[in-house]
């Protein structure tokens, strides 16, 4: 089982950067397909994006894709957000989550998230 822990979460001006990083425990992090999502207020969570097991394969929602960017080191057992070019309604709580496969639904495993909050 994963244990993902986020971190890397702040306050940025609209078009700034940020860098999540998630450090997962577990013997299976290796095998695991690892999400990143996020939940503004009043709003239900939301994929953001996917990693395959070796890193080779990705997959991003269209709001964040040519802005987002997952990437993985498996020595490390961590997965990490580059998010560029900010926007306000980026705001939200993002969270990974780890799956064994690439359906949205079989993401478990979740960690605390780490607050991301972007100014006009």
């Amino acid at each position: 089982q994963v244990q993902p822990v986020e971190s890397g979460g702040g306050f940025v001006q609209a078009g700034g950067s940020l860098r999540l990083s998630c450090v997962a425990s577990g013997r299976t992090f290796s095998s695991s397909v690892m999400g990143w999502f996020r939940q503004a207020p009043g709003k239900e969570r939301e994929f953001v994006g996917a990693i395959s097991p070796s890193g080779r394969r990705t997959n991003y929602a269209d709001s964040v894709k040519g802005r987002f960017t997952i990437s993985r080191d498996n020595t490390k057992t961590t997965v990490y957000l580059q998010m560029n070019s900010l926007k306000p309604e980026d705001t939200a709580v993002y969270y990974c989550a780890a799956s064994s496969t690439w359906s949205i639904t079989d993401f478990h495993s979740w960690g605390q998230g780490t607050q991301v909050t972007v100014s006009s």
